[in-house]
């Protein structure tokens, strides 16, 4: 982790927030629970703006754990800001409908967790349009800009992001400087997109500190001859995730008409 100075930084976000609040004339913002670190610190900071804050809990056949670690985080919040308001919005019916009107031919695993993620997004945009208010981000440096760990207009369908220039052990060096609950600190990372709970190591093969150690031998230059065979597999895994899903991480790609079959 890089040396840093967690107060200057949370100071900085959060006037950073508020500025850009106050410039696009919106009331506020609006959080996506899930009982993870990502989403605990990006609300918190939210909260810190003395901005109007949405917080909504969405489960969809959720994990029980991750469901109460978001109730935890959430009850929390409400009683250190009297700007923070909450709502728990139950996505599972809707799923099911879906399930049941969409064909069974292209209803595989993550087609499916993928889907869960853009109902999300699909609520929080309704109460952010009808509050005035922003959907933040929750995804950090590793998962946004490193190996695309999220769902295209789903976790990725925001407008702003607070921590996307964290890495994920700095996430939650400012997680614990604010407080949060020891539980969701000491709970392994998840996206909440499955039901049995697995968490990001398992999908992944990597863990957060491995992939993050990966982006800074990158972003160094390292010489590949003196990893270790871990960090060899480690690296490997880092950039074929990069490769895969860099289309995430750019605006999709528009066809541009030669001038010349356009008549002045």
């Amino acid at each position: 982790m890089r040396n840093i100075k967690k107060k200057e930084v949370i100071e900085h976000i959060v006037f950073w927030l508020k500025k850009y609040a106050e410039q696009s004339k919106t009331e506020g913002f609006v959080i996506g629970i899930s009982g993870g670190i990502d989403s605990a610190l990006t609300s918190t900071l939210c909260a810190l703006t003395q901005k109007k804050v949405y917080v909504l809990n969405m489960p969809i056949r959720q994990h029980q754990a991750e469901f109460d670690r978001g109730e935890e985080h959430i009850q929390w919040l409400k009683k250190k800001f009297p700007n923070v308001h909450a709502e728990q919005v139950n996505l599972t019916g809707i799923f099911e409908k879906i399930e049941t009107d969409f064909p069974t031919d292209i209803q595989d695993f993550l087609t499916m967790a993928n889907t869960r993620s853009r109902l999300r997004m699909l609520t929080l945009y309704a109460f952010a349009g009808h509050h005035k208010i922003l959907v933040a981000g929750t995804g950090n440096k590793i998962e946004d800009f490193g190996i695309g760990f999220f769902t295209k207009y789903g976790d990725g369908g925001v407008d702003i992001s607070p921590i996307a220039d964290l890495m994920k052990s700095e996430v939650y060096a400012l997680a614990q400087e604010l407080g949060i609950a020891s539980s969701i600190l000491h709970a392994k990372p998840t996206d909440g997109l499955f039901a049995d709970g697995r968490s990001d190591e398992d999908q992944i093969g990597a863990s957060y500190d491995e992939l993050e150690w990966a982006m800074r031998a990158l972003e160094k230059n390292e010489n590949e001859q003196h990893f270790s065979s871990r960090e060899k597999e480690v690296m490997t895994i880092f950039l074929q995730r990069h490769r895969a899903n860099k289309h995430k991480m750019h605006t999709a790609p528009v066809c541009e008409i030669p001038k010349a079959f356009f008549q002045e």
